[in-house]
Order: structure tokens, then C-alpha cells, then sequence
């Protein structure tokens, strides 16, 4: 099977809201973007009117502890890009500026469902020229303790394991596997919102992060109970969001990835830890423009029926 084409937005759009850990009003606009552009952010609003052109790339991250960051605080930075770039990658968009007035992505609904009913409203365009995609050639791996992450051969397209674990019995040990591919990732993680504990807000907030946290933007966590009125959108929707955080941050290579990411109670560090470790060895990897057997990543094409949200479906 031939490698599929690049694609980018049909138009220009745009998406507002606040970040979740700034709780700061930001705008964003979606401008299609030329083949072989790749995904670039335009920093604006920085002092003195200046701009900053950022590319979406595992070497330009300076942060990944609670969010991951691209660019430095002294020059221009935007945060917590997971959510949107794993629309990105999910959607098959290759080529986009992302022209954003503030120093965080929003946080919409906590998931990235929102950007992708953005994208779909507007739809994609192919442009004449093949897709390239990072094909893993043997095993790399980053571990801290008890937890890795680690990416190995795979020839049919781009699998994932996750499996994460949580003292409360409301998650306990969770472990998923997924073959991700635009339907796969709209049909079982896009509405997976992020999570965190009630006993971790004062302190994070002393130190400046979660200040837009809230029940619309984020799954809370009281002990052995979901504060949530509406309750859960999926009866493991805990995994699937840790799931949906990695399709972003592995979105960082700059080019899809053939092969099989597995992780154990990682995160956006060690997810972006693995990419330099891939890249940092040349043999572990190559560029290609062909994907033998793989589903297509590309040409998604509007879906009209809403989302319905229900305690503990699925």
C-alpha cells in the first residue's frame, strides 16, 4: 500500500477558552499550512509585541511534569499542547500554524473531543505530496523505578498498550490495548477528560498550576469518589485519558509512528524521555513514505452523530 498523502484544514478557524492551569482567556487560530510544514505554533502576545514561531517537536519540549511545554518561559512557550496535538495526529492533520495569544492551550472539556468537532466542522484537504512516517527498527526504552516506557517494531501502523495504577480501588490497575487510527481514537479516547485528586489542589495551586481546574474541565477525585454530578463518560476512562495524553505526546516525533508504544505508570515525561531515546539512536529507527498493510490516516471525513454522554457507559 503506497504511502497516503499529507493533509491540512480545508480553511481557517478558531477556538477559544482558558487554561487550565493559568485559568488565563486565550484564542487560538487554525491556519492551513503548505506540505512539509509541519505543525508549528506562533507564540503571540509576548512583551513588547513580539512573536515566536515554535515548532511541535520532542526536542523543542523544556517541561513535561504536570503538562508538556514547548519553547522557555524567557523566549515564548505554550503549555499543556497534548489535548490538541493528539486531535492533531488522531485526525491525520500534517501541516498547520497555530496562531495562539497566550502562553496555554485551552483546556475546553478536559479532552480533545473539542478540537476535533473544530476540525471536522472545516475538513481536510490532501496535498501532493507523500506522508512520511517514523518507523521504530528495534526496542528503546526509558524506565524510572518500577515504570517505562518503551517503543518496539511493529508493521502494521501504530499500537498501544498503557497500564497505570492508583491506590484508590476507584482505578486501582488499569491496562488497555489500542491499534490507533482516526476511528479508533475518536470511537475510544477523543471524550476521555483529565483527572486529579482533591487532595493534591491546595498544593498545586500554591505552586501556580490547576488555578482553571474544574468540574467541566476535569474529572475530581475525593478519595473513592468521583465529585463529577454527571459522573464517568467511560467505566475506564482514567486509562483511556492516559492513553489520549501519550497519542499527543508521541505526536512529538514530527511524523506518525509505525510501531508499538508500551508503557507502566508513565507520563509526559517519559513519554517525551522515549522519543530522545528513539531519536538519539540512529539505527533504532527510519524515515519512510510507505506503511505496508496499515490503515489510512488520512481523508477523515465529518461524523454526524453527537456524542452522547452517560454515567459509566461503555
Amino acid at each position: 500500500m503506497a504511502g497516503s498523502k499529507q493533509t491540512t484544514l480545508a480553511d481557517r478557524t478558531e477556538i477559544s477558552g482558558r487554561g487550565v492551569h493559568s485559568n488565563q482567556p486565550v484564542n487560538i487560530v487554525f491556519h492551513p499550512a503548505p506540505a512539509n510544514h509541519g505543525i508549528q505554533f506562533m507564540r503571540k502576545g509576548l512583551a513588547g509585541g513580539r512573536e515566536r514561531l515554535i515548532a511541535s517537536r520532542h526536542d523543542a519540549v523544556s517541561a513535561s511534569e504536570l503538562c508538556t511545554i514547548i519553547g522557555d518561559v524567557e523566549s515564548g512557550s505554550v503549555s499543556t499542547i497534548e489535548h490538541l496535538m493528539a486531535a492533531l495526529y488522531a485526525s491525520g492533520i500534517d501541516n498547520l500554524l497555530i496562531e495562539i495569544d497566550g502562553p496555554e492551550v485551552p483546556i475546553m472539556d478536559g479532552s480533545s473531543g473539542p478540537f476535533i468537532a473544530v476540525f471536522d466542522q472545516i475538513g481536510l484537504v490532501r496535498q501532493d505530496v507523500a506522508r512520511r512516517f517514523v518507523k521504530v527498527l528495534k526496542p528503546v526504552r526509558v524506565e524510572q523505578g518500577e515504570k517505562f516506557s518503551e517503543l518496539l517494531p511493529f508493521a502494521r501502523g501504530f499500537r498501544m498498550t498503557v497500564e497505570i495504577e492508583f491506590k484508590t480501588s476507584l482505578i486501582g490497575r488499569q491496562k488497555k490495548t489500542l491499534d490507533i487510527t482516526p476511528s479508533s481514537f475518536r470511537d475510544e479516547l477523543q471524550h476521555a477528560r483529565t483527572f486529579g485528586f482533591l487532595k493534591d489542589v491546595d498544593m498545586l495551586r500554591q505552586a501556580g498550576y490547576a488555578l482553571g481546574a474544574s468540574l467541566d474541565n476535569t474529572v475530581a477525585i475525593d478519595g473513592d469518589s468521583i465529585m463529577n454530578p454527571e459522573g464517568l463518560r467511560y467505566r475506564d476512562e482514567f486509562i483511556r485519558h492516559k492513553m489520549l495524553d501519550a497519542v499527543g505526546d508521541l505526536s512529538l516525533a514530527g511524523y506518525p509512528i509505525m510501531g508499538h508504544f508500551r508503557s507502566f505508570c508513565g507520563g509526559h515525561k517519559m513519554n517525551v524521555s522515549v522519543l530522545h531515546a528513539l531519536f538519539a539512536d540512529r539505527t533504532s529507527y527510519e524515515i519512510v513514505e510507505e506503511r505496508i498493510g496499515a490503515p489510512q490516516m488520512t481523508d477523515v471525513r465529518p461524523r454526524a452523530p453527537a456524542f452522547a454522554f452517560a454515567v459509566g457507559n461503555r
